[in-house]
């Protein structure tokens, strides 16, 4: 069957994007306000959230779910460009208005809804989130282009490359690798340090990512 048209896959693009910030903006505030989650708990739903909306919207969509992996595939070719505004306006609302539900149910704004900001020096974070991104844009672009891949297992492989991101670079960075991911809180939170790091890094890093994928598989690889 065909996909749908661009109209439903952006929508489709919004519900990922708003399940991802609510889940996993709303995990951070869960342990902040009442503990037992910590960095393995938070990383594990933002795999989780990523894989589930993966398997529910990739046929819909493609589920990119992230304007930096948007903005990649633009780049790679393997998206059209004139499709990607819609996306990404898509990816943006999303992610909002999953903030703004957040900041209806705790208005006191714990851990400020998710928002991302560095515990470490602003050069540092840049340097991490373009490293994780591009990791994480490495596994992306595998899965969804090579046909070598186990394409079942692409959502698994994707999630699990968040939750790792996560894992070691939760503390340090928030983990975004998302644009969305930290305008959703940062505007209703009103928290916008160094914000420019969660621009930067994931749009940067995802292109490193997807170069570096075209550059090691070969052109034996037939793209879908």
């Amino acid at each position: 069957m065909p996909r749908p048209d661009l109209k439903r896959r952006a929508c489709a693009e919004g519900l990922a994007a708003f399940a991802l910030v609510f889940a996993g903006c709303g995990a951070i505030i869960t342990d902040a306000e009442f503990g037992g989650l910590g960095t393995v708990g938070v990383a594990v739903v933002f795999g989780l959230v990523i894989m589930v909306m993966i398997y529910a919207t990739g046929h819909l969509s493609g589920a990119h779910i992230n304007p930096a992996v948007t903005i990649a595939f633009s780049l790679a070719r393997h998206f059209p460009v004139s499709e990607a505004r819609a996306y990404i306006a898509a990816q943006l609302t999303g992610a909002t208005l999953a903030a703004l539900a957040l900041w209806a149910i705790w208005p006191s704004q714990p851990a400020e809804l998710g928002a991302t900001v560095p515990s470490i020096a602003v050069g540092s974070a840049l340097v991490y989130e373009i490293v994780m991104t591009a990791l994480l844009m490495f596994v992306i672009v595998a899965v969804a282009t090579d046909t070598r891949a186990v394409g079942a297992g692409a959502a698994i492989a994707i999630g699990a490359a968040v939750g790792l991101d996560a894992l070691f670079g939760g503390p340090l960075t928030g983990a975004s690798m998302n644009p969305a991911r930290s305008f959703g809180p940062a505007l209703v939170a009103g928290e916008w340090q160094s914000f420019w790091v969660y621009l930067v890094g994931p749009v940067l890093g995802a292109a490193l990512g997807a170069l570096a994928y075209q550059l090691v598989r070969g052109a034996a690889s037939d793209d879908l």
